[in-house]
């Protein structure tokens, strides 16, 4: 296969990843099951950062020693979700908010903790 049909078969597969994890979160809200937070918590490679409008943040990659199948997942859930800085995703019980910026870097998770 050619990089580029390579490239646009892991964009389809993460699609319709996202597509199955959106249908399960809409089933598991009716059933009382969702997405739980070790599936951001697994990431690794969490890194400190500050803002000026948003305070302490962590973010990671999909480089950042994180398994591609564990990180492909979580940002999927967070892209079907629409999960942004002023739209984060978070559940009951969770310790963080989670989201992607789709104008900053590519692939990158970011998280902060709840108050």
């Amino acid at each position: 296969m050619t990089e580029q049909l390579e490239e646009d078969m892991l964009i389809f597969a993460t699609a319709l990843e996202a597509a199955c994890v959106q249908f399960k979160q809409s089933r598991g809200h009716k059933h009382g099951v969702g997405v739980k937070e070790e599936t951001f918590t697994c990431l690794l490679g969490w890194e400190k950062n500050s803002g000026n409008r948003i305070g302490d943040f962590e973010f990671t990659t999909r480089k950042a020693n994180n398994n591609s199948d564990q990180f492909n997942h979580a940002y999927g859930i967070l892209k079907t979700n629409n999960a942004d800085i002023k739209n984060q995703f978070s559940d009951e019980g969770f310790k963080f908010h989670y989201w992607i910026w789709q104008e900053g870097k590519p692939y990158t998770v970011y998280r902060k903790e709840k108050k």
